[in-house]
């Protein structure tokens, strides 16, 4: 009898445990899922749903940075003679220098002795060659791109007094102090009357007198310059009014 009753009651045990999984609605037997399905299946929604956000965001177009935009370098002659005289070097080793000057651009007035483009022109004897560098810390309108921009090679004449060459040793007046001598002899009136008066800057040799001479010249063109200052580029001296 006892091995009866233990056989029977499985079935009663499964009977329940079925029957545990339905409800009765109107008479009518609903089934109802376990908790751990349930729970799995909302696990997996949840994972979709995460799935779905990151795909909608990695597929948004990246945003592109905006390059930023570089004020103008401003400096004086002698620092942006440093970095065309290497240019020139790497074109012939015997180039010296014939000139320095400096452009008028927006960048500023050259008051302090700085702009933000000046050029350096060289002579190869060897050669009988001539060639410009430029360089540019410009941000204006239509100047040359930034850094050092070599210029067109040309024909050379050492009877030609206009580019006589000269040793780089002579120049040590550097532009911002040939302007505060240029300020003591006429200078300052100018810029007085007409504070926005661009001053720009032009070296070379006087074969002449054999010095080596900064011009400052007062007004955005040589020819038509309110007033033009020599001073000597190896003493600082004040040598005469130009104009």
């Amino acid at each position: 009898m006892k091995t009866a009753s233990l056989v029977h009651s499985k079935p009663a045990a499964t009977s329940a445990k079925m029957s545990s999984n339905f409800f009765s609605r109107s008479g009518e037997r609903v089934a109802v899922l376990p908790r751990t399905i349930c729970a799995g299946t909302g696990a997996i929604i949840v994972l979709l749903l995460l799935l779905t956000g990151c795909s909608s965001e990695s597929s948004k177009p990246a945003e592109t940075a905006k390059p930023e935009v570089k004020g103008p370098e401003l400096i004086t002659a002698r620092s942006a003679f440093q970095k065309v005289y290497v240019a020139a070097r790497g074109w012939n080793q015997d180039a010296r220098p014939y000139r320095i000057e400096s452009t008028v651009t927006t960048d500023g007035n050259g008051q302090d002795g700085k702009w933000a483009v000046w050029r350096g022109s060289f002579a190869s004897p060897a050669q009988r060659s001539v060639k410009a560098y430029t360089w540019s810390g410009s941000a204006a309108d239509g100047a040359p791109p930034r850094g050092v921009n070599p210029g067109i090679e040309d024909s050379y004449s050492a009877t030609n007094s206009s580019t006589q060459v000269f040793d780089m040793a002579f120049l040590k007046i550097d532009s911002d102090q040939a302007f505060a001598t240029a300020q003591k002899h006429g200078g300052d009136k100018i810029l007085e009357k007409e504070p926005n008066t661009p001053v720009f800057y032009v070296c070379d040799w006087n074969h002449n007198t054999n010095e080596l001479i900064w011009h400052v010249i007062y007004g955005s063109a040589r020819d038509a310059a309110k007033l033009t200052v020599a001073v000597n580029a190896s003493t600082g001296e004040f040598v005469r009014v130009e104009k």
